[in-house]
């Protein structure tokens, strides 16, 4: 059977934006560990991936700078500058050109982005000081 886990409504994440979310998932081991991910929104279709850039293994959204930029569509590392393909993932330029973030499976159920059949953790935002806040996504244009 399916489980879902809600991240957010759908109206949270307007179009052309992303939000970042902390989780708490198992390990292998059974371990809880801080789990970063976002969503990013293009029209009506999400995509969930692990907020870690394949470069060097940091949050995109940990350093100042870009997370998304609307006006050229694409995600982007804060630290390397590193372009990703919203779609896919893939990173097209910057130090980890061919290489691609880790994808999540989400589906919209009832208005909700959901998870599929992800471990969690009771516990979630283990990073984040305030648990009501959620980290931030900055957003720029060239």
């Amino acid at each position: 059977m399916t489980e879902l886990f809600a991240i957010c409504a759908t109206y949270e994440i307007q179009d052309g934006d992303a939000r970042g979310f902390v989780l708490a998932r198992l390990d292998a081991d059974g371990n809880k560990k801080a789990w970063p991910i976002f969503i990013a929104r293009r029209g009506n279709s999400f995509h969930g991936y692990e907020n870690v850039c394949p470069h060097e293994g940091k949050r995109l959204d940990a350093y100042p700078g870009e997370f998304l930029d609307r006006e050229a569509n694409f995600l982007a590392c804060g630290r390397h500058q590193a372009k990703f393909d919203p779609d896919t993932g893939a990173c097209f330029i910057g130090p980890c050109k061919g290489k691609s973030l880790t994808p999540i499976e989400i589906v919209v159920d009832d208005g909700d982005v959901c998870l599929v059949n992800v471990p969690l953790a009771e516990e979630d935002g283990l990073d984040v000081e305030d648990p009501n806040e959620v980290p931030e996504v900055l957003i720029t244009g060239d």
